[in-house]
């Protein structure tokens, strides 16, 4: 049998990650759609880099950032290294274009007629985002969470970077597996890769089905 544990501190970074990433996405999504300039190129870059930067690149400059002599352990006496917290911070950087080109390009896609409809009848541009803007893009934001939430599951080099190995605390099922395999014992290790498999099965079949739905309802 294998530990709970590891697959219970992987749904809740998954969770957690999402839930977070989802109120921070948005309103970096709806600013780099706005009138193009130097800084939301730049902003674009940066919120791209996760996609092609090496895990160990960003785990490593958390780790620094992170150390005892460094700013937030020295003098704010906050300890993030081999901690859930530290996880959460990794992930969420990790993870972040995951949510936020999914809500762009569906924020991209709507016509500039249904802004400015909006803005005649004296909303604000906050108030068109939440009300006219976001309830229109349903399926870019369920794309958005879910491959959000599937991308954290699976996370494995910032995840032994910045957490370790520590049961209870930071083992997810992903490192769970790796050190099974460099143990030799198999058997738990595919247990553990089995139930990954099944989240992502279920989760990204709930995506594609939703979204499906959400089609035929926009057409009828």
């Amino acid at each position: 049998m294998i530990e709970a544990a590891p697959i219970i501190l992987t749904l809740q970074l998954a969770l957690f990650t999402t839930i977070i990433l989802f109120f921070i996405a948005i309103p970096i999504a709806w600013w780099l759609t706005q009138k193009p300039s130097i800084f939301k190129t730049v902003m674009e870059v940066v919120v791209s880099m996760p996609l092609v930067l090496p895990p160990s690149v960003i785990g490593f400059y958390l780790l620094m950032a992170f150390r005892p002599e460094a700013f937030l352990a020295k003098y704010m006496h906050v300890r993030l290294a081999f901690s859930f917290e530290g996880l959460l911070i990794g992930s969420l950087l990790y993870s972040l274009p995951f949510m936020v080109h999914p809500i762009q390009s569906g924020l991209v896609s709507l016509p500039e007629s249904l802004r400015e409809a909006a803005y005649s009848l004296g909303k604000s541009k906050w108030e068109t985002l939440r009300r006219v803007l976001l309830p229109n893009i349903r399926s870019s934001l369920l794309t958005g969470v879910i491959l959000t939430f599937a991308h954290t599951v699976g996370e494995f080099g910032i995840v032994l970077m910045v957490g370790g190995n520590i049961p209870g605390r930071t083992r997810t099922a992903a490192i769970a597996i790796y050190d099974l395999n460099d143990t030799f014992h198999y058997r738990e290790a595919n247990m553990y890769a089995v139930v990954l498999i099944g989240i992502s099965f279920v989760v990204l079949l709930g995506m594609y089905l939703v979204n499906r739905r959400m089609r035929r309802s926009d057409y009828f």
